[in-house]
């Protein structure tokens, strides 16, 4: 599991690598947090190298979604997610409402 904060003048890009379970999403949700404690409310997070997604995970983006939509003041898009990890999203309801873009390029141009 690794995640890295890349901060862009538009928004951050959090990337995402390996598994994240109960274990790791609060890792997860530090970088996140600390983006929005910041004052950075447009956050895209790059899925292109998850290879796992849990419920915890799940919930840890859901947070994350809502605390910046507050107020609107921003958004989280998601990146690049692999068709396994879509699937799992999909079916938990979370791609009907947070936007997701084939690539992390498009993602923080659509900022």
């Amino acid at each position: 599991m690794n995640i890295e904060t890349l901060q862009l003048k538009r928004c951050n890009v959090v990337k995402l690598q390996g598994r994240f379970d109960s274990s790791t999403a609060p890792a997860m949700e530090q970088a996140l947090k600390e983006s929005i404690d910041g004052g950075v409310f447009r956050i895209v997070v790059d899925m292109s190298e998850v290879e796992y997604f849990s419920s915890a995970a799940i919930r840890v983006l859901i947070m994350a979604y809502k605390e910046c939509r507050r107020w609107n003041r921003g958004d989280v898009r998601l990146a690049a997610i692999p068709e396994r990890i879509n699937q799992v999203l999909d079916l938990a309801g979370i791609l009907t409402f947070i936007e997701t873009y084939p690539d992390t390029t498009l993602a923080v141009g659509s900022y």
